[in-house]
């Protein structure tokens, strides 16, 4: 394939992996790997290469979102720190496991598919209840605050947080860096129906924070396989800048769709992603 051709492909299979990224959360690699597969990138360059244009667009995507007070702050910061840890052990497990990943891919295809029959089969995450300080004790101050008077706090608090949730991010987190290491696929499709089943947040607020977790988990992934020869930059280069307009086109429509139709519309294309992944890797499998 001509180079002018394959750089145009690839921008533009860069702005539909950002869409696809600000509107559901995931790294979007589950359309930039089997794309740059398909136009002669080898199966470990295919997972390295689409690492970089990860960052770039959850940073578009998470600063719309933070915006309009969406991200879930303590929850980016216990699944990420978790996370950056295995992404970097499934980055060299990348290189190390016998299949060239194929049998970790289609458990994979797997877990997208339950999560998103049980996304769709769900009921909608209603927003948190504050509760209203109503006694000088309970506030802290020397006089009462009735209900309803204090300012509400600058980031919604996630339902349930607390000591229990914090080994719930560890296990989230281990799970998803470990994805996004090995397989180049953000981890999103993981902490999405995760944050939305496990932490009861409501799908927008999912979304929002686990793009932002995505952003930080390519980080040491992206490092890694760089160290490791992984990144062909004659792929990741045009996916980084295709990925940035298309950020800003998915966070946009996510916005304006309805909590219930998101939820639905996240259920179906892991469904579908999982499809496709499966039916890729069976077809490697038996070539």
């Amino acid at each position: 394939m001509d180079d002018g051709w394959r750089i145009a492909i690839t921008v533009l299979v860069g702005v539909l992996t950002g869409a696809l990224s600000a509107m559901f959360g995931v790294g979007g690699a589950v359309v930039s790997t089997p794309a740059i597969r398909a136009q002669g990138a080898t199966p470990l360059e295919s997972v390295g290469s689409t690492l970089p244009s990860v960052l770039p667009s959850a940073i578009v995507g998470t600063l719309r979102y933070r915006r309009e007070g969406l991200i879930h702050w303590q929850v980016v910061a216990g699944t990420a720190a978790v996370g950056a840890i295995g992404a970097v052990g499934g980055a060299f497990l990348s290189n190390v496991i016998p299949g060239n990943g194929h049998p970790l891919m289609l458990a994979t295809a797997a877990l997208m598919a339950f999560t998103g029959v049980q996304l769709w089969r769900s009921r909608d995450v209603g927003a948190p209840v504050p509760v209203p300080v109503t006694t000088a004790e309970e506030a802290g101050l020397p006089d009462a605050i009735p209900p309803g008077a204090a300012d509400p706090p600058p980031e919604p608090a996630a339902p349930g947080f607390g000591r229990v949730a914090w080994w719930r991010l560890a296990v989230i987190g281990a799970f998803a860096g470990g994805i996004s290491g090995l397989l180049g696929v953000g981890g999103g499709v993981f902490m999405v129906p995760a944050f939305t089943k496990w932490l009861r947040l409501p799908i927008k607020a999912a979304i929002a924070t686990s793009l932002a977790c995505v952003g930080l988990l390519a980080i040491p992934g992206t490092l890694t396989h760089w160290y490791l020869g992984d990144i062909d930059w004659a792929f990741a280069l045009p996916l980084c800048v295709g990925v940035i307009p298309g950020a800003r086109v998915g966070a946009a429509i996510a916005l304006r769709t309805p909590d219930a139709v998101m939820r639905r519309a996240v259920a179906v294309m892991l469904i579908v992603f999982a499809i496709v992944y499966a039916g890729g890797e069976l077809a490697s499998l038996s070539s």
